[in-house]
């Protein structure tokens, strides 16, 4: 499989691309590019948040950390005094970082569910959420994060079956087949799950018309 660099270095590539074409064809502003190259760039290493040893783990729960305490900041200010704040999000730091990871690594399996076609959307319907929602963007700019970090998921996941393939020994390695797949097939109770979970996030999407206007431009932009 590719290595974590070779990941991220395409997945850049792949979103500065996208950031690029938006900002011509829609008229989108530095930012908002630069947000989308973000997004496929973190799509490229989502997929190793399974892998115990793998840098892709510690960077994004050391993002998912910050934002704990960036959200627990805002939500307490008011709340508590300066001094509590601080042990408070120092508290949430910990947790998330080290406590969530570490339950996160006993019970995930690499090249398990998180590598595959189902997981790439439901981590896009969660970013498409998390855009509208949380961080109040226009339906429009919601569904093109999550469309962006779907993106960089299936990269990633190409990225892994191009390298399970030997050109030059002319032979197809045993982890063919395990990175680009609809589910895991060994745990089929963890599909269901992540069905249910995508299922639960529909009443907090954008409007579905959006996307579908969202991907026509696109269609008419390749062209």
């Amino acid at each position: 499989m590719a290595d974590f660099r070779t990941h991220l270095s395409v997945a850049v590539v792949g979103g500065a691309l996208l950031g690029f074409g938006g900002w011509q064809a829609a008229q989108l502003t530095a930012a908002e590019a630069a947000s989308l190259t973000a997004a496929t760039a973190l799509g490229g290493i989502l997929p190793d948040i399974d892998s115990d040893q793998s840098h892709a783990i510690r960077l994004i729960f050391t993002l998912f950390a910050v934002l704990a305490v960036v959200g627990g900041a805002l939500s307490l200010q008011g709340r508590l005094s300066p001094g509590a704040i601080v042990v408070a999000c120092g508290g949430l730091h910990v947790g998330v970082r080290y406590a969530l990871s570490a339950m996160f690594k006993r019970f995930s399996v690499h090249r398990g569910i998180w590598h595959s076609l189902l997981a790439s959307l439901m981590c896009g319907l969660i970013t498409t959420v998390i855009s509208y929602q949380w961080l109040s963007q226009g339906a429009w700019m919601a569904w093109a994060h999550g469309l962006a970090l779907t993106m960089g998921t299936l990269i990633h996941l190409l990225l892994d079956e191009l390298y399970s393939v030997d050109l030059v020994g002319t032979r197809i390695k045993r982890s063919f087949g395990t990175a680009f797949k609809l589910f895991d097939y060994r745990e089929p109770g963890n599909a269901i799950l992540m069905l249910v979970l995508a299922g639960a996030l529909v009443p907090w999407l954008p409007p579905w018309q959006t996307l579908v206007d969202l991907l026509s431009q696109g269609v008419v932009a390749w062209r």
